[in-house]
């Protein structure tokens, strides 16, 4: 059996074992594969597959970006309503799940990690969602975002400064070719916030473990400019 063909296998089992599918906070009509013990699933990862120097994983937590973006997609479906989406870095692909219910005409979710992808076929899945999950890494591939993508979407993607700033590049490529630009993250010190404008924001709760409170009041960005669809917030969503 090739390395690819156990992973399809093994992956699934992996996930779970590890996690439970429940309901995430702020967006209680989906349901994912989360771990409660971060540490533990890892190791779990890296025994089972006999590989070490996994990337974390990210996919098994509900983040307090992704919440609030998905949220806001649900709360503004015209904001993706026929519409091809991408969405990077998509973890465990709340998000782009978020985008299929909202009447996305397609949607793409984009991580790195191999497991990640699986994850979120499988979130799909059991949200009854049509989300394309790619194992790639798209930040320095010039040709994407590609043309006729409608919407780019990025969430808890500022933690780190070159990561920061490849997202930030492929998010002005497809603001470039016409594509709507959305972003959730509560304001880590690398989101480029004198390149953004503020659309909305949500307190969204459950974030003790993760970001060290049990609520992050957290933000929806937008990149300035065409297209002039983007939903606005009210003013009191703002404080």
């Amino acid at each position: 059996m090739t390395g690819s063909a156990w992973a399809r296998r093994a992956w699934p089992q992996m996930i779970r074992a590890g996690t439970q599918l429940r309901s995430v906070p702020l967006v209680p009509d989906i349901r994912l594969h989360l771990a409660s013990d971060p540490i533990s699933l890892w190791q779990r990862t890296e025994l089972r597959s006999g590989r070490t120097g996994l990337d974390p994983p990210f996919w098994a937590f509900a983040w307090a970006g992704g919440l609030a973006l998905a949220r806001y997609l649900l709360d503004h479906p015209e904001t993706v309503r026929g519409r091809h989406a991408i969405d990077v870095a998509s973890g465990s692909g709340v998000v782009a799940i978020a985008a299929a219910m909202a009447g996305a005409a397609a949607v793409t979710a984009y991580d790195i990690d191999p497991v990640a992808a699986v994850a979120i076929g499988m979130n799909a899945a059991a949200n009854g969602a049509m989300v394309l999950a790619v194992c790639a890494d798209v930040l320095d591939q010039d040709n994407l975002p590609a043309s006729g993508t409608g919407l780019v979407l990025v969430a808890d993607a500022f933690y780190e400064r070159d990561l920061a700033g490849k997202v930030t590049k492929l998010a002005e490529r497809g603001h470039a070719r016409g594509a709507a630009v959305l972003v959730g993250d509560f304001g880590r010190p690398y989101l480029p916030r004198d390149r953004l404008m503020q659309l909305a924001s949500y307190d969204v709760p459950g974030q003790r473990m993760l970001e060290g409170s049990d609520i992050k009041r957290t933000t929806i960005w937008a990149l300035p400019g065409r297209p002039a669809t983007t939903a606005r917030a009210e003013p009191e969503d703002l404080e």
